[in-house]
């Protein structure tokens, strides 16, 4: 790696379950981790993976049917060394956010259980944000940015064009009951311009200065690609 590779820090999640029935697991969206992960190392950034508690991040099982499971998931998956990196995750309190130039946040149902509530990671999106660098989500990695105020007491969110799964996206998921939460109503309770695409399931990643946010699955690609753009 050269001296100047610029660093991005993943986020995902520690949780395997849905909180009103133990018995439906959840985890991380595996494409979502992949999809980003490939478009930064191909452009040569240092990628750190960490986890609200750090240590496993468990797979919705889900993420690994068709046609979610592609190649890029399967690749990661049948990789000793990758599956390794999910085992093994930071810490917030292991993160230095002086030594990053952007964050992103992958998705699965079950970060809504426990991005918000980390004051580890709200401390970091904010030093990361305020120092100039990049803050990202796709899918339901933006409930890691309900809570996370910027040093004046605003919220990060307040004011800006964002998207991230859609309530509507829930109902067709048919886990509009198992979720703790309507995310998209609360953004909007939060004075966050949230919006979607005409269509559920489509690549749709919104830019707003340096906070940029990906509404679904589908928009992995996208959003880290956009990342990117502004990383240069």
């Amino acid at each position: 790696m050269s001296k100047n590779a610029k660093k991005v820090l993943l986020v995902v999640t520690n949780v395997s379950h849905y909180d009103i029935d133990p018995s439906h697991p959840t985890g991380l969206w595996l494409s979502e981790l992949t999809h980003a992960y490939d478009i930064f190392e191909s452009r040569g950034y240092e990628q750190t993976i960490v986890s609200p508690a750090g240590g496993k991040s468990p797979l919705e099982p889900r993420s690994l049917t068709f046609p979610n499971y592609d190649k890029s998931a399967k690749a990661w998956h049948d990789d000793p060394k990758k599956m390794a990196l999910l085992e093994h995750t930071a810490s917030p309190d292991d993160i230095n956010a002086a030594d990053y130039d952007a964050i992103f946040f992958t998705g699965g149902h079950a970060v809504m259980f426990d991005f918000p509530g980390s004051e580890g990671l709200q401390r970091i999106t904010r030093d990361i944000y305020e120092n100039g660098g990049v803050v990202s989500a796709v899918c339901h990695g933006y409930c890691g940015l309900l809570e996370t105020k910027l040093t004046d007491g605003s919220y990060l969110v307040a004011g800006r064009n964002i998207t991230g799964f859609s309530w509507r996206e829930e109902i067709l998921a048919r886990v509009d009951k198992l979720v703790p939460y309507n995310v998209e109503e609360r953004m909007k309770q939060l004075g966050a311009n949230y919006s979607k695409a005409l269509l559920p399931f489509v690549s749709n990643a919104v830019v707003d200065g340096r906070l940029v946010t990906g509404q679904n699955p589908g928009s992995a690609k996208e959003t880290a690609t956009k990342v990117a753009k502004l990383l240069g």
